[in-house]
């Protein structure tokens, strides 16, 4: 009996951890790392240098890694479809990239507006677009520091709004999701 006991408690700990939803952190963690992947391609892209060491990492491998190229498809597909809403972002915005404030505000106000009528995935990939368009700004414009905090802003915004959302999609490396 006691052998049948503590069989049944190690099959409910397995199990447990292969049932358990991603955790907030991780989540925030993962679409930072994606986004991290997704402006160190669009930088690429651009023919700008950037030679910080911690943004040349690429997404560790597996499943998310997967997520990260396919992000980027449709990341291109989105914005060969609308080329003019991707680029040239802090002149759209009208604001100077010299303050971390202005950078942080700007893109918060325009991820609440991309999410105004609800959440999908195809609104995500714009938000990354959005992030890869405004960092590719800021290097541009020799403030490459400031990519440091759009990526640390999408994380907020993605804690903030897009976690609850995203858990019950099962994360970003649910086979369902992409």
């Amino acid at each position: 009996m006691e052998m049948l006991r503590r069989s049944s408690v190690f099959a409910a700990e397995v199990m447990e951890v292969f049932d358990r939803s991603p955790t907030d952190k991780e989540l925030v963690s993962q679409a930072k790392a994606l986004c991290r992947d997704y402006i160190n391609s669009r930088l690429i892209r651009a023919g700008v240098s950037w030679s910080k060491p911690e943004y040349n990492v690429p997404v560790p491998g597996g499943r998310l890694a997967e997520v990260s190229t396919i992000l980027l498809r449709l990341g291109d597909e989105l914005e060969y479809i609308r080329p003019n809403v991707y680029r040239n972002i802090a002149r759209q915005l009208n604001i100077s990239l010299h303050s971390e404030t202005v950078v942080t505000d700007a893109f918060l106000a325009v991820a609440a507006q991309i999410f105004t009528a609800g959440i999908t995935w195809g609104k995500v990939v714009s938000l990354y677009a959005v992030a890869a368009g405004l960092a590719v700004d800021c290097v541009r414009h020799a403030q490459p520091a400031m990519v440091h905090t759009i990526v640390d802003c999408l994380g907020e915004f993605v804690r903030k709004t897009l976690v609850t959302w995203l858990k019950r999609r099962g994360g970003w490396t649910s086979q369902d999701v992409w």
